[in-house]
């Protein structure tokens, strides 16, 4: 295992099991039937791993997509178990690594697309809108402000780039061409359904969702959620008692991280900048503090 100074996992290395991806945030083992996910300390901006890790940040994205799975209990997903305790015999010399920030999961086959859903218009939406009142090709009313809520939430797919690569926006019918119309239709139907059911709990911890995405599976023909959901990784949580329309609110996400970076000079390619251990200690906190506010636990 690799860590950080800080004491935060930068990379695992179990080599009794094939490494099958070691991805921005996550190393995926192959178990078999199954998958090992073990969501690491690494962050990445603007499609870029940074160079340094954030402590605690893999157990709360882990921690708090379990909380999310059971509440949303009627949504089926990939998770097997997320007990270290049980892991099989071959990662036991592993399970203080491992536990808290791990999960076997089904070997699920991944619809390659983000399913993102916007609740409020803001990032690359906001950008997108002042070129003309649209954002990913969808036509909206004239009128809006920067992270005002929008009328209704939009389904706005992307295709699910490589590592260094950016995600690219894509219409519903292009998201037809390539999952196919069922699958289009249910996910953008499932993913809508999360966001708002996710959103309508949110509000009562006096948070926002601004906007999430979503990724999806097949497993023995149904479709189910796969990776992370509703994580500080994956959506923008806003505090409502700081929230404002006209600016960027304040957030309890890694938007912290990008605002700091598009303070640098630097071009959004590898390598990335190290992060000063103040971002670093700061951003670690609004990961801890979104756990603990939509949960109402502490980060064990």
């Amino acid at each position: 295992m690799k860590y950080d100074s800080n004491s935060a996992l930068l990379e695992t290395n179990i080599p009794e099991l094939k490494l099958l991806n070691r991805g921005k945030v996550r190393d995926i083992y192959d178990l078999g039937e199954n998958l090992l996910f073990v969501a690491t300390d690494r962050i990445s901006a603007f499609d870029v791993v940074m160079p340094n890790g954030i402590p605690s940040k893999g157990k709360v994205l882990t921690q708090l997509s379990l909380f999310w799975f059971e509440l949303m209990d009627w949504m089926p997903n990939h998770l097997i178990c997320a007990d270290a305790s049980k892991f099989p015999a071959v990662l036991k010399p592993y399970i203080k690594d491992l536990a808290g920030r791990s999960i076997i999961v089904k070997k699920a086959k991944t619809l390659p697309v983000e399913c993102i859903v916007r609740g409020y218009i803001t990032g690359s939406a906001w950008k997108d809108y002042q070129k003309g009142p649209k954002v990913c090709g969808i036509s909206l009313r004239p009128g809006y402000r920067q992270a005002e809520r929008l009328d209704k939430p939009l389904f706005t797919p992307s295709t699910k780039a490589e590592q260094g690569f950016h995600d690219e926006n894509i219409s519903f019918e292009q998201l037809e061409k390539v999952i196919g119309k069922e699958y289009a239709g249910t996910i953008s139907a499932l993913s809508l359904k999360v966001y708002s059911t996710a959103a309508d709990y949110a509000e009562t911890k006096g948070v926002i969702l601004a906007d999430t995405k979503f990724e999806f599976g097949v497993f023995e023909n149904k479709i189910i959620l796969i990776d992370e959901i509703l994580t500080p990784d994956s959506s923008r949580f806003w505090p409502a008692e700081k929230y404002s329309i006209g600016g960027s609110p304040p957030s309890l996400d890694k938007q912290f991280v990008r605002d700091y970076l598009e303070s640098l000079n630097w071009d959004k390619k590898p390598p990335a900048p190290k992060l000063p251990d103040d971002i670093v200690v700061k951003t670690s906190g609004k990961y801890i503090d979104a756990y603990r506010i939509l949960t109402g636990e502490e980060l064990l």
